[in-house]
């Protein structure tokens, strides 16, 4: 039976009632102490265990309001007895899976902190000493969810990414808020991955790598009016690492607002990869500050210019940039580096108007292997 479920995530001033009876299942009765020092992962895990096996009608979890509660990473598995299944939550929370649960709503307006900055400080991306870790705990994923709906969230320092999702179908994010400092290694805002019909809209994210990020076997997404920067801009990829088959259809970007960001609307493959990267639109774009606000790059390497060229490539094909607006504090402000192997095809640059971010700067466009064409008024002028 697939589970529906509604998450509250209320404010610590909110006057929720939390109401005592059978069908509820409060972490405190499990064991739970609530502040803030002692491991409460197994009251947590007891208490969903309970919900999920409750035969009642609705059951609800109960993490009440008032309590800070510490937890290490928790999956809450479906399906369960219930389809109806409810869980309360007023505090603040950290790493938590979601696996299996269908119709799922997350709605409210409190916080999940995942204190990443000891996670940061031996990271090998900052400090490459022995001992030092390239993986650590994303704040809230979910795998294999379906029909899933989160709104008016925040979440603060991920030790990486901050969101994920695996294998989902079905998504709507909104008004959702992201924030950890622009030199925090690898926390992505949003990843997506193996998952289709996904829409996102109305975010602010700031953080220290891609304020969204798309991988591969994606499809039909649609993200729009995002506040994006400090970070590294909305990416497709990096795809095609281990050499394997890519899928990438149907994505649109639009109304999406780059602030200071290392990187605005890009696309980045690895020249192991195979398979395709298709129909794609990038439009209504502003940029303030921008580094490399268009850009395609099919030679990318954890180390720059350090992968050896390749027969193979992923092909890239019809990708349209429109109606796109800023500065750039590169000089190279449009670079479409495509494959040698696999050329671009298709690439449309539509009324792109860029200006150098610095007095004296200049602005061009540059072309590697991309084939297409320029429509309406451009600045620079396209390269093709």
């Amino acid at each position: 039976m697939d589970l529906s479920a509604i998450l509250y995530f209320l404010c610590l001033i909110s006057t929720a009632s939390i109401r005592i009876n059978a069908d509820e299942f409060n972490v405190l009765d499990f064991g739970a102490a609530g502040d803030g020092n002692a491991d409460d992962s197994m009251a947590f895990i007891k208490a969903w265990n309970n919900t999920c096996s409750a035969t009642a009608k609705s059951p609800t979890m109960v993490i009440p309001k008032g309590k800070t509660f510490l937890v290490r990473p928790i999956t809450f598995a479906g399906p369960c007895k219930s389809s109806d299944i409810t869980i309360m939550e007023d505090d603040k929370s950290k790493w938590f899976e979601i696996q299996g649960v269908d119709s799922l709503q997350i709605d409210g307006s409190g916080t999940i902190d995942g204190r990443g900055k000891a996670w940061w400080d031996i990271s090998c991306k900052i400090n490459k000493k022995e001992g030092c870790i390239k993986l650590a705990p994303t704040v809230l994923k979910f795998d294999r969810c379906n029909n899933l709906r989160m709104n008016n969230m925040n979440f603060i320092n991920s030790p990486q990414t901050h969101v994920t999702l695996m294998g989902c179908n079905g998504v709507e994010f909104g008004f959702l808020s992201i924030q950890a400092p622009g030199t925090s290694p690898n926390t992505d805002g949003i990843h997506i991955q193996a998952s289709s019909n996904v829409y996102i809209h109305n975010a602010h994210i700031s953080d220290g790598d891609d304020c969204i990020s798309i991988g591969d076997n994606t499809s039909n997404i649609n993200i729009t009016q995002v506040d994006c920067g400090p970070g590294h801009g909305v990416s497709i990829g990096s795809l095609g690492k281990d050499g394997g088959e890519v899928h990438v259809e149907n994505i649109t970007v639009s109304n999406i607002n780059f602030k200071g960001t290392t990187n605005g609307a890009r696309i980045k493959t690895w020249q192991v990869g195979k398979g395709t990267v298709k129909h794609i639109v990038f439009s209504n774009l502003n940029f303030t500050d921008v580094e490399n606000p268009i850009i395609i790059d099919q030679h990318y390497c954890d180390v720059a210019d350090s992968c050896k060229e390749t027969d193979t490539g992923v092909h890239i094909d019809d990708v349209l940039y429109a109606q796109s607006f800023g500065t750039s504090k590169t000089e190279v402000a449009i670079n479409l580096n495509c494959s040698s192997s696999s050329p671009c095809t298709n690439i449309i640059v539509d009324t792109i108007q860029l200006k150098p971010a610095n007095p004296g700067q200049r602005v061009i466009s540059s072309c590697n292997n991309a084939n297409g064409q320029s429509k309406g008024t451009d600045q620079p002028k396209c390269c093709f």
